[in-house]
């Protein structure tokens, strides 16, 4: 299943993209698509709906994030092997944790907001995975069974505040609008192999990022198994993947960073596609 949330900014409804590609309201069949609706005893219900009977929405609303809710945003670096080598870091032994703040997350479409006296805003095409069961001291084995489903993310980063102002990497992370998530929720059983997934993203039209999570130094599986044994993942906590190679930060032979006015187009295969417009820091 392809699981949406769509309306307004908090006044969004659940809704579902069915086969043909259009949008269904789930309103009648559930409140909201959060925590308690990611289990797989949830998922099973709502696959086993009639499409058909559920009301087809008008137009082009706007998407939201697609998950409720999210209490931790869990992110991964350096997670390619070519990111890595292009920002001159050693390739990690061991997976590099950091958090997102969860007041970042936005819809997939929603303007991207520089921070004030950002200079250095960088882009991030990331696969998000969505946990759908408690996890903890998880195997790597068994890792996958606690996922709900995956999604295209838009990790942003804003390079000075990430690597320059001294600390973690938290403060260049989870600025507002830095987590742009969605458009879909889809569920894994659409999904059998995380780590055949192609992945690109564009700036003004020209491709930055060409990537494939075949390619990652850590799998989804090993991720999950990892993050599980420092932290217990709770229904709805989202893990960001890492990035492929071409961000703006290290771009030849000069840097290139985000500015009003760029528009950012991104998408994983199968998980659908994001834009998003660049607009001046406003409180």
């Amino acid at each position: 299943m392809k699981l949406v949330r769509y309306g307004n900014p908090g006044k969004e409804k659940p809704g579902l993209i069915d086969a043909q590609g259009v949008l269904r309201d789930l309103s009648a069949a559930i409140k909201d698509i959060g925590p308690d609706q990611l289990c797989d005893a949830a998922l099973t219900r709502l696959a086993k709906l009639n499409t058909d009977n559920l009301p087809a929405v008008q137009g082009k609303p706007r998407m939201g994030c697609p998950v409720q809710g999210v209490r931790k945003f869990i992110a991964i670096g350096l997670n390619y092997t070519e990111h890595a080598a292009e920002l001159d870091l050693p390739i990690p032994k061991e997976p590099i944790v950091f958090m997102k703040a969860t007041s970042c997350i936005q819809g997939p479409d929603d303007p991207v907001m520089l921070p004030k006296g950002s200079k250095k805003t960088d882009w991030e095409v990331e696969l998000g995975v969505v946990i759908g069961k408690r996890a903890r001291y998880v195997s790597q084995k068994k890792a996958l069974d606690y996922v709900a489903g995956y999604c295209t993310i838009h990790d942003l980063s804003e390079r000075e505040f990430q690597f320059e102002l001294g600390g973690t990497w938290d403060k260049g992370k989870g600025c507002d609008t830095f987590g742009p998530l969605g458009p879909w929720l889809v569920t894994r059983d659409e999904v059998p192999n995380p780590q055949k997934l192609g992945m690109w993203l564009d700036v003004n039209g020209v491709r930055r990022q060409t990537g494939n999570t075949s390619t990652m130094i850590f799998s989804v599986a090993k991720i999950i198994s990892y993050v599980s044994q420092f932290m217990t993942l709770e229904p709805g906590d989202v893990i960001t993947t890492g990035t492929p190679p071409g961000v703006g930060s290290h771009m030849k032979p000069n840097a290139v960073f985000l500015k009003k006015g760029d528009v950012v187009t991104l998408g994983i295969e199968g998980l659908g596609d994001q834009r998003q417009e660049v607009v001046a820091f406003k409180l």
